[in-house]
């Protein structure tokens, strides 16, 4: 099996089957969805887990998650009894765009409705990077991304700039977003 070294390392989901649960058995294992390269390969493991039943049923009993999985939680790809086979292209998308999946959840945080593409297109378009502070983004924005030459001798009041220009942005724990 092909190690999924991204935010699936940290997503295990307890499988059963329906048949064993209706027959007062919980047998199952903890799969950890990092251990696999795609949703195909985690089946395979499921019906080897389950090579005693012809068709099995497989029931998700519980999940568990620690550090990014609710992302995944956020986007319903996850939840009691339910794992979305959209959730490996999804984190593959994650681990293709450089970013950290708390941008995405910062995204989703504020537009609480956006489904995964538009986040992806919204972070592609709008991230502007992780700041300790307004004052430090607004700083950096202007230093670095306005193109403006200012006399020495000309002062910004950096707070009242960043609290105008904020109206333009919005910030996440730490994630600055053109609005």
């Amino acid at each position: 099996m092909t190690n999924l070294q991204n935010c699936l390392d940290n997503c295990s989901v307890y499988c059963g089957t329906y048949h064993k649960y209706n027959n007062s058995s919980l047998y199952g294992k903890w799969l950890n969805l990092g251990d696999y390269s795609d949703y195909d390969e985690l089946l395979e493991a499921m019906r080897e887990l389950h090579a005693d039943e012809s068709d099995a049923e497989f029931m998700f009993q519980d999940y568990e998650h620690y550090e990014h999985c609710e992302l995944f939680e956020k986007l319903g790809l996850i939840g009691e009894s339910f794992l979305s086979p959209e959730i490996y292209d999804i984190a593959e998308q994650i681990n293709d765009s450089g970013h950290d999946t708390e941008v995405f959840e910062a995204v989703l945080s504020n537009f609480l409705d956006m489904d995964f593409q538009s986040a992806y297109e919204y972070v592609n378009n709008f991230y502007y990077g992780e700041y300790s502070s307004d004052l430090d983004f607004v700083q950096e924005l202007y230093e670095n991304d306005i193109p403006f030459n200012l006399p020495n001798f000309v002062v910004i009041d950096w707070e009242a700039t960043s609290r105008n220009i904020m109206y333009d942005y919005f910030e996440n724990n730490g994630h600055y977003f053109r609005s």
